[in-house]
């Protein structure tokens, strides 16, 4: 069976060999970030509604269930963000129920968590790992880009509020653009930010490789270990690739074949190849980075967006 909604398993630095299940259609989401690895936002939008239908993703599951050994964790991901999903709550009662012993997580930006029925549908959840970028106003709609509904304060308030609810891990997740939310006054207040927000962890992230807009980089290693220091809170890991790709591990050499023999024809795009080979962009993101560090592959900016190609291809 083909599956529309489910990818993977994936293989996650963070959470091992991870299964997605993908809540909403590329690319519903309440944010349009600069960095974001699926590509600009389609539809911006703080609507929650059934996106994708709660029985197509609980006949995938079963199916998957039924021919596939179980995955270290299920990861609800994807092109946008999932608790949009208002059959969010429901799958994951559905996941419990069927699979006790199998833990669930959930990626989230967290700018829905001002919502109490948002906090409820996760309240099931094993994990949930949301994010936060920015803790000023113009930090916030430089890297962020929200939807204009959303309000900052309450996107912080409504992640100090779930963790007051939410009796699993939360882990948070901030990501660090030089330039845009390294300088003192952006760090003072997300450190009062998280202070306030009290997560189990806070993991600091960069660039993988170039997000949707040109003039961005990826913080260096130095850069994440100033900035742990600067904060002194307890808790706070850095997650961002090695800088050396030694570690860069291929998992399925079937993926991997079938991204260079695709990128082998001609330059694509992350979109190209994904409906070229029908492999989910999450998926193949954690191959692109794979094959970058090994030097097997490179990136050129061209009018269409960012192209994937061989290394040793002729211009």
């Amino acid at each position: 069976m083909m599956y529309k909604h489910l990818f993977g398993p994936v293989p996650s630095r963070r959470l091992g060999m991870s299964l997605g299940v993908d809540m909403v259609p590329r690319k519903v989401c309440t944010l349009n970030c600069v960095y974001c690895e699926a590509g600009r936002t389609t539809l911006l939008t703080t609507q929650r509604k059934e996106y994708v239908p709660e029985r197509e993703i609980i006949r995938e599951l079963k199916d998957f269930f039924a021919n596939h050994p179980d995955p270290d964790i299920i990861t609800f991901s994807g092109y946008g963000e999932p608790t949009l999903n208002s059959a969010l709550e429901s799958i994951i009662s559905y996941l419990k129920a069927e699979k006790p012993d199998l833990p669930v997580a959930v990626l989230t930006n967290g700018t829905m968590l001002s919502d109490p029925a948002v906090r409820q549908s996760l309240l099931g959840a094993d994990l949930v790992l949301p994010s936060l970028d920015a803790a000023t106003e113009e930090v916030f709609k430089k890297i962020n880009r929200p939807s204009d509904t959303l309000d900052l304060q309450s996107y912080i308030g409504g992640l100090a509020d779930f963790r007051k609810e939410f009796k699993g891990r939360i882990w948070l997740e901030v990501f660090i653009l030089p330039g845009y939310n390294n300088h003192k006054a952006e760090l003072d207040a997300l450190k009062e930010a998280i202070l306030r927000i009290n997560p189990d962890s806070v993991q600091l992230n960069t660039l993988d490789r170039p997000g949707t807009v040109e003039g961005i980089r990826s913080a260096t290693r130095q850069e994440l270990e100033e900035i742990r220091e600067y904060w002194n809170i307890p808790g706070v890991e850095i997650i961002s690739s090695p800088a050396s790709g030694n570690s860069a591990t291929v998992y399925r050499e079937d993926v991997q074949n079938a991204i260079l023999e695709t990128i082998s024809r001609r330059p694509c795009t992350l979109e190209d190849i994904a409906h070229i080979t029908g492999l989910h962009v999450n998926e193949i993101n954690k191959y692109l980075s794979a094959l970058e560090a090994t030097g097997t592959i490179r990136t050129e900016r061209l009018e269409r967006g960012l192209f994937y190609m061989p290394a040793q291809r002729n211009k």
